[in-house]
């Protein structure tokens, strides 16, 4: 399908970091291999610029590859399970079925032109070439480009090793001080950028050169010697690397000198140079995944060794000395550690043996902090909420790892996987929720309020999964596990979500008794949450199935008074969802066309295809009754695109499945079978943005005309 304007696929875009310095004939050997293998990886010692090389390779190829070039960095993944799904994030995949994530990527791209990018995958390297290999297979048109420190050894794979940068002999100096290898060129910029006016010349060449030749040309050494000059003059520096490297060796004749002494002494001789305190931190922030701010830098970090009011000046001084990279965005200022940088915090602070205090405090400020947002989450800054989750997804999984991977603390991942109810359902992340909770569930049975809310958050999801078998086991073992831990608010919750399996199994008269019961418990107890309101709506649409349409816009009138009264968006979505069929069934087309699609809207706004597409079937129907068949048609290829990523469709619910039918009766009557067909294929092209702009009226679809769309022979 073709459009009026092309748009920028992918997540990476050429021209953003500084031009690579000797690395042209790289560069192109690596166009060259991936002109004539479907898998390569860039290999090298660490600290060498794989990623550098790779990504600009990467935006330079962007071009060739309609689908786009994405790169999906592992360096914080410690879980090789979810490699496929730090994969689906980074390439925006939502499909939030019960299917495996390897078959939901290989559906993805198996039609797709595509450069996917895998950064960093030396410490999960069995997982990372079965991933490889399986969407190689199911991708014919799928290149993958690795970084690692070792090949992946997939079958066909071309390896390109990245060799340190050139440089010179300072016992010879030039002629032209301007004929310069790269690794002086490299160290030139970087200590100008340090110290605002370095450069070589016919003074200081010997003195660069032998320094380049000493940290053997490696990028992370230069850079981080070049930071030193803020402090340190040229000859100060090279004096004292030489002494440093004197000192190793000295220390330990049995090192691999060779191939590893440069970037070791570096590392460790700026490990030195930096204060105690500095060290104490850099050493404590290798217990991050990702990027984290100075909140949780704070939390995790700071003791009577290292006090809170020592914190900025600390972070600033590894800023300074090239350890820690900040950078600035909407949310503040967030820190990053680069992967060698952090190996070598965590070598320290296991010699420091603080590892397990550390990893522990680690937990425990995201398990607050995802407790925190579960408050919020009913309340005006929902968008907010979701927007912070997000920007710690990285670091939320590795605390969810120490749970399930540290004797004894199963329950707590447990209580953290049932807090992020709101993110796994509300947001999109169904997958990775169920294999959290799976996982925690299967280490540890005792009946406790943790396990009881974890079980019914599982099959809560299992339920918007389409898997209402696992569903009912799950919230009968939640039911039954809440009374004996005594826990009427996690019963209520059991209770409410086999409401929704009655519901959507159209089984109404069970399903308004169940939601009766639930509601009389939350208030009972005074509970207001998202869970109570959404469970008037569940209520809301049982009674409108049941005949009784006036009641159920009374029910959703009130849980659209309640979100407006707390800022509340998502439950909201789900209530327009209702009214707005009752304004079409009462005849106010305008009405319910508006209130469709600001529920979709609402819906995209948080990744929750459920009930979006409930929407998107309800525009299909007034679109198909207003006598706009194509669009109609269209919208229903779009909706039953989304259902393949949600599960069964419309619930497999003759209720559900209504305004579906009668819009395709419509739309058929209209068009006949054939065209209705190739409009119901061209939606089907449509990706989720393009058909959420189509069906709220942001933009056309770009419909072919019928005898354009006839199959080719």
């Amino acid at each position: 399908m073709t459009g009026s304007g092309v748009r920028r696929r992918g997540n990476v875009v050429p021209g953003t970091s500084p031009a690579l310095v000797g690395r042209g004939a790289e560069l192109s050997e690596l166009r060259r291999l991936c002109g004539l293998a479907r898998m390569v990886t860039v290999t090298g010692v660490g600290g060498v610029g794989k990623t550098r090389v790779a990504l600009e390779a990467a935006g330079e190829l962007a071009e060739e590859f309609p689908n786009g070039a994405w790169v999906v960095n592992l360096g914080g993944l410690r879980d090789g399970s979810l490699v496929g799904h730090a994969i689906a994030r980074a390439l925006r995949v939502v499909d939030q079925t019960a299917r495996p994530q390897l078959d939901i990527l290989a559906d993805h791209l198996s039609g797709r032109r595509l450069l996917l990018v895998l950064d960093t995958c030396e410490h999960l390297l069995g997982s990372c070439a079965g991933v490889a290999e399986v969407l190689l297979r199911a991708a014919p048109g799928l290149r993958i480009l690795a970084t690692s420190r070792q090949a992946l050894g997939v079958a066909g794979e071309r390896v390109l090793k990245i060799a340190p940068l050139e440089t010179a002999d300072p016992g010879t100096g030039p002629a032209d001080t301007a004929a310069r290898p790269s690794a002086m060129v490299l160290f030139e910029e970087r200590a100008a950028a340090a110290t605002g006016g370095f450069a070589v010349g016919e003074g200081n060449w010997r003195t660069v050169a032998h320094l380049c030749r000493r940290l053997e040309g490696l990028p992370l050494a230069l850079e981080l010697a070049a930071g030193q000059l803020r402090r340190l003059s040229l000859e100060q520096l090279s004096s004292r690397l030489d002494d440093r490297f004197g000192t190793l060796v000295d220390a330990d004749v049995a090192m691999d000198a060779a191939r590893h002494n440069a970037l070791r002494t570096t590392v460790g001789w700026s490990h030195e140079l930096c204060t105690r305190q500095e060290r104490l931190l850099w050493a404590r922030l290798s217990v991050f995944a990702g990027d984290f701010d100075e909140r949780a830098v704070a939390e995790v970090c700071c003791d009577g060794v290292l006090p809170a009011d020592r914190l900025a000046p600390t972070l600033a001084g590894l800023v300074g000395k090239s350890i820690l990279a900040r950078t600035e965005g909407a949310a503040g200022a967030r820190y990053h550690l680069l992967d060698t940088l952090r190996q070598y915090g965590a070598q320290w602070l296991e010699e420091l043996g603080e590892q397990p205090e550390a990893r522990r405090r680690h937990r425990d400020w995201y398990l607050r902090l995802v407790e925190g947002c579960e408050r919020e989450w009913f309340g005006a800054d929902q968008k907010g909420v979701f927007e912070r989750v997000l920007g710690e997804h990285a670091n939320v999984s590795a605390a969810l790892e120490y749970c399930l991977t540290t004797p004894g603390e199963a329950q707590t991942g447990m209580r953290m996987g049932g807090a992020l109810c709101f993110y796994w359902v509300g947001c999109g992340f169904l997958g990775e929720g169920r294999h959290w909770l799976d996982r925690a569930l299967a280490l540890d049975a005792e009946p406790t309020r943790a396990r009881a809310k974890a079980l019914w958050v599982n099959g809560y999801i299992a339920i918007k999964q389409g898997d209402t078998g696992a569903a009912t086991a799950l919230l009968e073992e939640g039911r039954d596990q809440a009374l004996l831990a005594g826990d009427r608010v996690a019963s209520a919750n059991a209770v409410h979500r086999l409401g929704c399996v009655a519901l959507v199994t159209d089984d109404h008269a069970q399903a308004a008794a169940l939601f009766k019961d639930a509601l009389a418990a939350y208030d009972s107890f005074g509970e207001l949450n998202t869970s109570v309101i959404m469970a008037r709506v569940e209520y809301a649409m049982t009674v409108a199935f049941q005949g009784d349409l006036p009641y159920a816009v009374e029910l959703c009138e009130e849980v659209r008074a309640i979100g407006e009264e707390h800022g509340e968006r998502w439950v909201r979505a789900y209530a327009l969802y209702v009214l707005a069929f009752a304004a079409w069934t009462g005849g106010r087309v305008e009405e319910a066309t508006c209130l469709a699609r600001e529920c979709l809207s609402i819906s995209r706004t948080f990744g929750d295809l459920v009930c979006a597409v409930l929407a998107m079937e309800l525009l299909a129907l007034f679109q198909a009754a207003g006598g706009r068949s194509r669009d109609a048609a269209a919208l229903h290829g779009a909706a039953e695109r989304i259902w393949r990523t949600v599960g069964l469709p419309l619930f497999g619910s003759a209720y559900f499945n209504a305004p579906h039918n009668e819009g395709e009766a419509l739309a058929r009557r209209d068009l006949g079978d054939e065209t209705y067909r190739h409009l119901l294929q061209q939606g089907m092209r449509l990706d989720l943005d393009q058909a959420v702009a189509f069906a709220t009226g942001g933009r056309a679809a770009p419909l072919m005309p019928t005898d354009a769309a006839e199959p080719r022979r």
